[in-house]
């Protein structure tokens, strides 16, 4: 990593320097997102593109291994009528079930992701935080998820959000670390802005949209915000940062368009598992349905596919 990119990772940076975004620009660009037609090659492949970016995801209270047993198997054989389909990028849980994911997937080149830092609701001390991301990563997580402390972003305590970011980045040790901003909670797309360049200069791997629990959670104008802040990051830094929308993203149209965004916005450099991911728990269904609708004419009962 360049030393330009190590020191900017450990400064707070100046937020009231960050670009004011101009919200009329943002929704015109993705209304012309959403106009792009794919032909049907280019579409079978991102689709399948699609299934590999995916966080097969569950993080309900009543979650049991049992349930997160099923939720491994279905990312292993997501349809074994359907040969050639990639398998998802990774599995996302609670902390305490990290470890029935990792013998559930052992042998499996399919990341184990866990959700931490007082999910979702971000109010615990960073002692409780820092153990809960010690736990997950001892447990078999390779990729945490963490939430920022939105209240103390919302009362302009930076330097407190930026020094917990920096704190469990180091808990995490080789484990990715996913920050989530919450987006439905800032606000407004500025804010959405500026949370995204203090969270890349913590030292983010990835910045996430939202935990699912609140609404509105992901969306195509927060999501373009955010990829525009990881293009100035890289032209600023050399450093590449990953993006994941998570939350009410559940159609493959949708998620179709998402790609065309990204491809866009941040070129092919980014066109991959490594650097893009969808939080989701239905999209997968969804996807395997149009796929089979490509393959055949029609479309396959739901019946068919394994609830998540």
């Amino acid at each position: 990593m360049a030393v330009s990119a190590v020191n900017a990772m450990h400064r707070l940076p100046d937020l009231s320097r960050v670009p004011v975004v101009d919200e009329v620009g943002v929704n015109e660009r993705v209304a012309r997102f959403q106009t792009r037609s794919i032909k049907s090659a280019s579409k079978i492949e991102a689709l399948k593109l699609i299934l590999s970016m995916i966080d097969l995801t569950t993080l309900e209270g009543q979650d049991t291994p049992g349930k997160v047993r099923q939720l491994c198997q279905k990312a292993i054989h997501l349809h074994d009528s359907m040969p050639g389909l990639p398998h998802v990028a990774a599995v996302c849980v609670y902390p305490t079930m990290v470890g029935i994911a990792r013998e559930a997937l052992q042998g499996r080149d399919i990341n184990i992701a866990s959700v931490a830092t007082g999910f979702p609701s971000g109010q615990a001390p960073l002692s409780v935080k820092l153990e809960e991301t010690r736990l997950a990563v001892e447990s078999g997580a390779n990729e945490i998820d963490m939430v920022i402390s939105r209240g103390a972003f919302l009362a302009g305590n930076y330097q407190l959000v930026f020094d917990e970011i920096m704190a469990i980045k180091e808990a995490c040790g080789d484990a990715h670390l996913k920050v989530i901003l919450e987006t439905g909670e800032l606000g407004t797309l500025d804010r959405v802005r500026r949370a995204s360049v203090l969270a890349m200069h913590a030292g983010a791997d990835f910045i996430k949209t939202s935990t699912g629990k609140i609404q509105p959670a992901a969306t195509m104008q927060v999501t373009l915000v955010m990829l525009q802040a990881i293009r100035d990051y890289f032209y600023e830094t050399g450093r590449m940062v990953g993006m994941k929308p998570a939350g009410g993203i559940s159609q493959s149209k949708l998620a179709v368009h998402y790609l065309v965004m990204l491809r866009e916005t941040l070129g092919n450099a980014w066109m991959t598992p490594e650097w893009f991911r969808f939080g989701a728990s239905s999209l997968a269904n969804d996807v395997l349905m149009q796929l089979q609708k490509q393959a055949t004419g029609v479309y396959q009962s739901a019946d068919y596919f394994s609830k998540d």
